[in-house]
């Protein structure tokens, strides 16, 4: 099979398949060339369930000591200029096994681990290159590469991003719409060690999470509306800082960017299915959310354990493995996980990114209620940490 895309998601896939099946032949085409990889300062949340398949997949104990426990978190609701923001719900990080709900990891570590693993287990890897066009067979589907390559496989899995050309390609339309807010992404230095914490103030512009990495150092998500995240991002280092000090506050001390800050567009992408014949989609793909409950990367985790498992008990069972017949039950098991987060996130993020007074009377309630509830709260950990609903077996931290 073929795997378009060498993120996290491709890559891990392609793991999953030849760890528990390795004479299934597994090919990544991935656009990024690999200097790219070794630039990308940006770090993900990896919840309880991904580090489990992560541990199952051999990868975790490499990336393990670079990884950084969210140990509790604490959620504020206020103006940008307001001098004392109250916290108006905690969350003590510990899922149900006791471990971190959550670990920040840097996104080269995470993906150059995966990347090396995967070689390591047979799978082929092409790079840089892109699958450019795609023509499904009664029993295979040819794909065309942007070198002039064509490859034929049983199944094609497009892991190609929110924008993705291979689903357009496959004529999957999408239900989608911008927020008119970007996420401004940089990593900081500060003082005082942030001993493990999580932040998320709720600002009128969007969410400001501030998420703990290795050592004084953090991981800002910091969501804006477009006009002004372009002012801020292009503006001279003294506009960015002051602009960051505003949001970021002095609770650790003094900050220090590390790196230049990057900007994307913010909106909601989710596909209306997620298989035709011999074609999967799976990650942003498939599901494009907001960042403000930190799951991108943890939905497309659960992709991967959902698809794998399908493909492995099929070709198992001599099964093929591109049939429509077989993809249904990963479309079934993962359709509507992924539409409900994706609900989940728009609603939260247009219920706290205003300053509607009316809102944020209710919203600030809500929260001092939920902070009441112990058991409400352990159920909005246990859905952090990617414990809800039917998992798929890597999830559970067993083998397929």
């Amino acid at each position: 099979m073929l795997i378009a895309g060498g993120g996290h998601v491709g890559l891990a896939l392609a793991l999953a398949l030849r760890t528990a099946e390795p004479d299934l032949a597994v090919t990544v085409v991935d656009a990024t060339p690999p200097e790219a990889i070794e630039r990308d300062n940006r770090a993900s949340a990896i919840a309880a369930a991904g580090r489990r398949l992560l541990d199952q997949l051999g990868v975790w104990q490499s990336i393990a000591d670079e990884a950084q426990p969210i140990t509790d978190m604490v959620i504020t609701d206020s103006r940008t200029g307001d001098a004392v923001r109250p916290v108006f719900l905690t969350f003590d990080g510990r899922a149900s096994d006791g471990e971190p709900f959550a670990h920040m990891v840097a996104n080269r570590d995470m993906v150059g681990a995966l990347r090396a693993r995967a070689e390591a287990a047979g799978a082929r890897l092409i790079a840089p290159d892109s699958v450019v066009d795609f023509t499904p067979g009664p029993v295979d589907v040819a794909c065309r590469l942007g070198s002039g390559g064509v490859i034929r496989t049983r199944l094609l899995v497009a892991a190609d991003g929110a924008r993705s050309r291979l689903r357009d390609l496959a004529g999957i339309s999408t239900v989608s719409w911008p927020y008119r807010q970007s996420g401004i992404v940089v990593t900081v230095a500060h003082e005082r060690p942030h001993n493990g914490r999580a932040v998320e103030h709720f600002l009128p512009g969007g969410p400001f999470a501030i998420l703990p990495l290795k050592g004084n150092r953090s991981s800002l998500v910091w969501s804006e509306r477009e006009d002004i995240a372009r002012r801020i991002v292009a503006g001279d280092e003294d506009v960015f800082r002051y602009e960051l000090e505003r949001r970021f506050g002095r609770q650790l001390g003094a900050i220090e960017p590390l790196g230049k800050p990057r900007a994307f567009p913010l909106g909601l992408t989710l596909a209306r299915a997620f298989v035709k014949e011999r074609f999967a989609l799976a990650g942003d793909a498939a599901h494009g959310i907001h960042p403000i409950a930190g799951q991108g990367l943890n939905l497309g985790f659960r992709d991967v354990a959902a698809l794998a498992e399908t493909i492995v008990e099929a070709h198992r069972l001599g099964l093929d493995i591109g049939s429509t017949a077989v993809l249904e039950r990963y479309q079934t098991w993962r359709r509507f996980d992924s539409f409900e987060m994706g609900v989940v996130t728009d609603v939260l993020n247009r219920l706290f990114s205003n300053d509607n007074p009316a809102l944020r009377l209710v919203r600030d309630v809500g929260l001092g209620l939920v902070d009441r509830l112990p058991s409400l709260k352990r159920t909005f950990i246990g859905q952090a940490a990617g414990e809800g609903g039917d998992l798929p077996r890597l999830l559970r931290g067993e083998a397929i």
